[in-house]
């Protein structure tokens, strides 16, 4: 299965574990990541707010230079995802934005059909490669890993893509079918408070407390995320969280690749695990540990 590849800005620069571990995870269950040549930011969803129509043109121009590679253009950043989607639903819905956008791009020589489909890769390996396959990839079953899988605001909203809107489970199956144990975890889709942490942060410090105390109350080892933004706010803000409010938080915050490139026997280095704050003592274990050949078999037993 081959796929085009959108990594976005904060893959290739502060979220590159993600990127790294993304790419590694794929190559492992035989897909190709093949990276969109020459892209460009998504728009973002700041900028989305204040000048739409520049912010819609920009996330086409990714869309048409995909349109070209007729393959489903895959993008890790819940961001990324939403804006690029987003966008894709304005175009089929109006004729004639889609008109005008593709006025700007006939400028750099490109145009846009409306053909692209835009792929979480939560949603590609669980509804792409199935849990079947990837259950019989692995080498280093996560047992005894307590996970809160925290899937943020934006990959399942504001419709129902690929999962729940208020309970999604594709993560909790993911994880159950490598041996992890999912903790009880209801702020799951809550807000961390995005880019509030550069504008009003004490909203968003309370906001990121809430997730990591209930990960914690929950027994959690970690917190596996699909965002890179979410990532930023829940690991990097814990140590003003614990001034602001008296806390003692020091929760690991993990990606979901990461943490499943590890039940795939991949080494740790691959996964850009040392490039995370917090250590998880209890995946480190795992990640020594010697492979279980027979996990699928036991599982399927």
């Amino acid at each position: 299965m081959q796929y085009t590849y959108y990594p976005g800005c904060s893959l290739h620069s502060a979220h590159k574990g993600y990127d790294e571990s993304c790419k590694s995870v794929f190559e492992a269950l035989g897909c190709s990541l093949q990276e969109l040549p020459d892209w460009n930011c998504c728009g973002a969803t700041i900028y989305m707010s204040n000048r739409e129509f520049t912010s819609l043109a920009v996330a086409a121009r990714n869309l048409a230079l995909a349109e070209a590679q007729q393959q489903d253009l895959v993008a890790p950043c819940s961001a990324c995802y939403r804006v690029l989607n987003k966008s894709n639903h304005y175009f089929h819905n109006s004729g004639e934005l889609l008109e005008k956008v593709n006025g700007c791009l006939a400028e750099a020589g490109l145009h846009y059909c409306g053909t692209v489909r835009v792929r979480h890769p939560l949603d590609v390996l669980i509804n792409d490669v199935g849990l079947e396959i990837i259950r019989h990839q692995v080498k280093k079953p996560l047992h005894g890993l307590k996970i809160a899988n925290y899937y943020g605001c934006q990959i399942v909203r504001p419709e129902h893509v690929f999962d729940d809107c208020e309970n999604p489970m594709t993560m909790d199956n993911l994880f159950e079918s490598l041996g992890a144990e999912n903790v009880y975890f209801p702020f799951k889709v809550s807000c961390c408070g995005g880019m509030l942490m550069t504008t009003t942060e004490n909203v968003a410090l309370r906001l990121s407390k809430e997730i990591l105390e209930n990960a914690r109350e929950n027994a959690a080892d970690c917190i596996v995320t699909t965002c890179p933004l979410c990532q930023m706010n829940l690991e990097a803000y814990q140590r003003r969280i614990n001034r602001v409010y008296g806390t003692r938080l020091s929760m690991p915050i993990l990606f979901f690749t990461q943490v499943m490139g590890v039940a795939l026997g991949i080494d740790e280095k691959r996964l850009g695990i040392s490039r995370n704050f917090y250590r998880c003592e209890r995946l480190e274990t795992i990640a020594r540990s010697a492979s279980e050949s027979h996990y699928a078999t036991t599982v399927n037993a």
